[in-house]
């Protein structure tokens, strides 16, 4: 993914896009910060990023992850099952392997004329052909998914060589990613554990490739990066906003009901103030705009690919048991409705952590608690209700984000 950025700009200079093309905005962003946003947001006196924000067209491009978030919920809310689990873990790692090496495509060729525009449409186009394979992957229609997964990495590999990238750069990342597609092609043809098998190679190749190209001296344009993944993220949150009226479906609008559908929202709102509050997207980008471009590339790999996966699935598995709390308030979920909805938030919290940590974004603690102290929400929703489960799940939340506000205010 990475590897087939092009080299830096010289010093002084901002980094033009490839192939030569001036940067759209016509204007060069400080890079600096407040004090008051701490010293991880501090940026260093003098430096500048080109200004780049996240056009139309990629906004039109999320909407096909939209769906395919839909389709992965749906097919785990279906198959809420261990097999089930794994299955839908290896098709949102392999989907979103390439769809965030789109965001480094975009980062690097800003959709400014029509070519782009065209290729971009061409693996949108991809993209949603693999979305409507996903709930049978595994029972049929993984060769869909498979062939059209290779067009998305023959448009990802075409745009940067025809952007006058280095052919050897071209070659070293389009092989990677051509052996990570052919065991997801292979797959396809394949069915059950042996299937599994093969996308699960495609998944712990992911984590391989990273180390076997070295990345680049690439100025990444730290606020493009980041806004562009803060909007996935928030894409994912209306998946579980979704589930609510999934879940409820045509049932009669009763007390319980409108009270769990209430607190499902305010546990999305949670986990949103858990990634945006405080500004903790605008001190990330500060943070990456202060990095070397070496030591940003790698932060940008291990946080916003590998971190971001675990953040979309736990709102995945969170949506998967909001379909059944929703459906059936009053009454007990099964354990593994009531796993997902818990382990959903639990995870989201955990790799948040883990992000804040990153980038020196402190307090962690209270949200290391909350996502142990999840665990006690299970036994309420298979012994009493779905409600008293999201209930339960809401208030670990507000307590632990409550605590963590007056924390820093105490400060």
């Amino acid at each position: 993914m990475t590897a087939l950025l092009p080299e830096p700009a010289a010093p002084g200079r901002a980094a033009p896009e490839a192939g030569g093309a001036p940067d759209p905005a016509g204007t060069a962003r400080a890079g600096t910060a407040t004090e008051a946003d701490g010293p991880a947001a501090a940026a260093p006196q003098g430096a500048q990023e080109p200004a780049l924000r996240v056009s139309p067209l990629e906004l039109f491009f999320d909407l096909v992850f939209v769906f395919t978030i839909t389709q992965l919920t749906g097919s785990l809310a279906h198959h809420l099952t261990v097999g089930g689990l794994l299955q839908v873990l290896v098709m949102l790692a392999v989907i979103w392997w390439m769809y965030d090496a789109f965001i480094w495509l975009t980062n690097a060729m800003p959709p400014s004329t029509h070519g782009r525009r065209g290729m971009l449409l061409l693996g949108m186009a991809a993209f949603l052909v693999v979305s409507l394979a996903v709930p049978h992957a595994f029972e049929g229609s993984g060769v869909a998914f498979g062939w059209a997964y290779l067009v998305i990495v023959a448009v990802h590999t075409g745009m940067f060589a025809a952007a006058g990238v280095a052919v050897t750069s071209v070659l070293r990342m389009g092989a990677l990613n051509l052996v990570n597609t052919g065991l997801v092609v292979t797959g396809g043809y394949l069915s059950g554990s042996v299937q599994l098998a093969f996308w699960a190679a495609a998944f712990a190749l992911q984590f391989a490739i990273p180390r076997l190209v070295d990345l680049p001296q690439f100025q990444l344009r730290a606020d493009h990066f980041v806004e562009r993944h803060g909007l996935i993220v928030i894409i994912a949150f209306g998946e579980s906003v979704i589930a609510i009226g999934v879940g409820a479906g045509d049932a009669e609008l009763s007390a319980p009901l409108i009270a769990t559908a209430l607190l499902t929202l305010a546990v999305c709102v949670a986990l949103w103030w858990a990634y945006f509050g405080r500004d903790d997207d605008t001190r990330a980008e500060h943070h990456m705009a202060a990095l070397s471009d070496a030591h940003r590339n790698r932060l940008a790999v291990s946080v916003y690919n590998l971190g971001h996966y675990g953040l979309l699935l736990g709102v995945l598995l969170f949506a998967a048991g909001v379909k059944s709390a929703v459906a059936r308030p009053g009454a007990p979920v099964t354990t593994g409705q009531a796993l997902a909805l818990a382990a959903g938030v639990a995870l989201f919290l955990a790799a948040n952590a883990a992000v804040r940590r990153t980038f020196a974004l402190t307090p962690l603690l209270p949200r290391l608690v909350a996502a142990a102290c999840l665990a006690v929400t299970v036994p309420l929703g298979t012994g009493v209700s779905a409600l008293a489960q999201v209930a339960a799940t809401a208030a670990v939340l507000a307590a632990a984000l409550g605590y963590e506000e007056w924390t820093v205010r105490a400060r």
